[in-house]
């Protein structure tokens, strides 16, 4: 990296830490520590609730995965709208009427404290371990990549986030997360910009649209009715919406976004603009990715995108040779073929190119799978290197610096808020709970801080032992589904059963989990397939349908109780 993209890279971070920190510096009580004194605007809101989902791992991955799989993967996101307008209509109401600091307060409201604990403690298990992965995710792969040490980057991700959480709350996590959003939207349209270049003069963008679309990376929609098949519409209407509504409904690193909103009105509007920006925010990005594709047709890209070392004996290296003296090959014939397609291409002119392409993609197989024969240590999924590759080989001086800034900015941002809703639902559903029932403003405030540094340093950690698991990266992507859905569940009784009690609410929670962890293990040792998107479903149905037969029967019990009386 040049020294220009070292300056981009800290003054754009530098600048985001000191004005959140300066911006809230007054905040001085617990309200204004968890909720922003309820200040914020509809803009702030909605920004804040898009900077909060999409972590670093979004903005690296999704490019990625769209390079390899195509635009299939925006499906995830179709059950949003229809997400943002339930939780609009029927969970703000109650949120704003309660005057809640976090959303499990409702819930002891509704049915007992049991039903609260049980409800926090899923939050805090599944949200304290994700706050570690958002920082590991992009950690590793930034110092794969740039060399740097691992261990540090965790350190400074982290610590960033520490000083303005700690220093200004929520407040400052909004406020830093409204221009970290436009400054990612701005750096992924330079991105995108910038791609569209590297095309050969010759060819134009709409040939470029017309290629991808040829080699399958344009479809969007999947109407396949499998339910192993993760990204489809049936998947993304269906368990997208329960996953859509769990999190932002239930989950208080996003609640806590549009709690501090100033109004119902600003909460709801910010919600329905993460609703309305939220897909074609993703299908752009995942169109560079596909552009990225198309790039990587003229500018030969790596065999393979994880530059892991690997000690090789001279015959495991020749292996490798072979198969990389292929794809040198093979890509030239191909770009050749699409240097010289006619103005007007047929399917009979792409025909060649598909079949070279394929060919392609199956060299890059053979060659990670040997890899991964010849060190067991050697990750073989090396998606989420691609877009960031494209970005150091291609993209100019000082704008690289740019873009990095995008991805720590994006793991800030998403981090700062799941730790300002881990302190706040420690702080207020145990802490304040269980352990200081009498209200001391200061202390209380002095408390939530500490909790929010405690918090950080265990994400920290997380993150620097995160190298000891297998396959952690992929599991940010399931790990909200094994617990949203029996929140969701609870939530759902609470909201529309009202004739459902605690007790059955607790024991319907229990099951529910029991069931979805159970099922997710044979899902891991081989014996069902099944989109892990469809955990929410069966999570939130189990918890419903027992907790209702519960009920049904303490009902029976007592009403056989008054009649032999």
């Amino acid at each position: 990296m040049n020294w220009l993209d070292w300056a981009v890279l800290f003054l754009t971070l530098l600048t985001i830490v000191l004005y959140g920190s300066w911006k809230t510096r007054k905040n001085n009580n617990l309200e204004g520590y968890l909720k922003g004194n309820n200040s914020e605007n509809w803009m702030t809101i909605g920004l804040s609730i898009m900077a909060t989902q999409a972590s670093a791992i979004t903005f690296l991955s999704t490019p990625g995965q769209a390079y390899e799989e195509g635009m299939g993967f925006a499906q995830f996101y179709f059950g949003l709208p229809l997400a943002m307008i339930i939780i609009s209509a029927f969970f703000l109401p109650i949120y704003y009427r309660l005057k809640v600091y976090t959303a499990y307060e409702y819930l002891e409201r509704r049915f007992d404290g049991r039903v609260r604990a049980f409800t926090a403690l899923l939050f805090l298990l599944s949200r304290g371990l994700a706050a570690g992965i958002t920082i590991y995710a992009p950690s590793i792969i930034l110092s794969t990549l740039l060399g740097w040490n691992l261990e540090l980057t965790c350190v400074m991700i982290g610590g960033f986030v520490i000083f303005y959480t700690v220093s200004g709350g929520s407040r400052a996590v909004s406020l830093t997360q409204k221009w970290q959003m436009m400054i990612i939207m701005g750096g992924m349209i330079t991105a995108a910009f910038f791609v569209v270049q590297s095309f050969p003069d010759t060819f134009a963008f709409s040939d470029g649209v017309n290629l991808a679309g040829s080699l399958g990376k344009m479809e969007i929609i999947d109407l396949s009715p499998e339910l192993d098949n993760r990204y489809t519409l049936l998947s993304g209407l269906t368990g997208g919406l329960f996953l859509s509504l769990s999190y932002f409904g239930t989950d208080q690193s996003q609640v806590q976004r549009y709690l501090g909103g100033k109004s119902l009105k600003a909460s709801r509007i910010g919600l329905m603009f993460n609703g309305l920006v939220k897909i074609p925010m993703q299908i752009l990005i995942l169109f560079i990715g596909v552009m990225v594709f198309i790039s990587f047709q003229f500018n030969k890209p790596p065999i393979v995108f994880n530059h892991h070392t690997v000690d090789l004996t001279p015959t495991e290296q020749a292996e490798l040779d072979e198969i990389e003296k292929a794809y040198d090959v093979n890509f030239e014939e191909k770009r050749l073929a699409i240097i010289n397609l006619p103005e007007y291409p047929t399917d009979r002119d792409y025909a060649p190119i598909q079949s070279m392409q394929r060919y392609q993609d199956t060299l890059r197989a053979n060659y990670k799978q040997k890899l991964a024969s010849f060190d067991e240590d050697y990750e073989d999924k090396d998606g989420d290197y691609i877009f960031l590759t494209f970005v150091l080989d291609h993209l100019p001086v000082g704008l690289i610096g740019l873009l990095l800034a995008v991805i720590f900015s994006a793991a800030m941002s998403s981090t700062a808020g799941e730790l300002n809703a881990l302190a706040s639902t420690t702080t207020i559903d145990f802490y304040k709970k269980f352990i200081a029932k009498s209200d001391d403003d200061k202390r209380d405030l002095n408390v939530g801080k500490l909790l929010t540094v405690a918090w950080g340093v265990m994400a920290i950690f997380i993150a620097l032992i995160a190298g000891l698991f297998d396959n952690l990266i992929e599991l940010v992507n399931i790990l909200g589904s094994l617990f949203y859905g029996t929140i969701l569940g609870v939530f759902l009784l609470a909201f529309f059963f009202k004739w459902v009690k605690g007790t059955a609410a607790f024991i319907g929670g229990i099951v529910g989990q029991i069931v979805v962890l159970g099922i997710h293990l044979m899902v891991v040792w081989g014996k069902i397939e099944l989109s892990y998107l469809m955990y929410n479903i069966i999570g939130s149905g189990v918890v419903l349908l027992v907790a209702m037969f519960i009920q049904a029967m303490i009902g029976s019990k007592k009403n056989k109780e008054l009649i032999d009386t």
